[in-house]
């Protein structure tokens, strides 16, 4: 099972990281917080302080088009918001 899906890179969470040294991920559904800590240990050599996750519900879309309403969704997905040591620091755009 792969534990991290993808990093959050968003405004609120670049912030949340320069100030409070927090971190947003999307996690499998089915990961627990001592999972998820042993992931960003492992995969960022990091030490981890916390572990928060919340699990985002679906959301129906609709929109008009030419040919009459058009319905479909977004999935729910789970997050978790990992805060690691002070010292340490996560860098994203390391591998790209």
């Amino acid at each position: 099972m792969k534990v991290l899906i993808r990093p959050l890179v968003t405004e609120k969470m670049t912030k949340m990281s320069e100030t409070m040294h927090r971190y947003g991920f999307v996690v499998d559904k089915s990961a627990n917080k001592l999972q998820i800590k042993e992931a960003v240990e492992k995969m960022y050599n990091v030490s981890v302080q916390a572990v928060n996750t919340l699990v985002i519900p679906g959301k129906t879309k609709s929109r008009y088009t030419k040919k009459g309403m058009v319905v479909g969704g977004k999935s729910s997905y789970k997050k978790a918001i990992v805060t690691v040591a002070k010292t340490d620091t996560i860098d994203f755009y390391g591998n790209v």
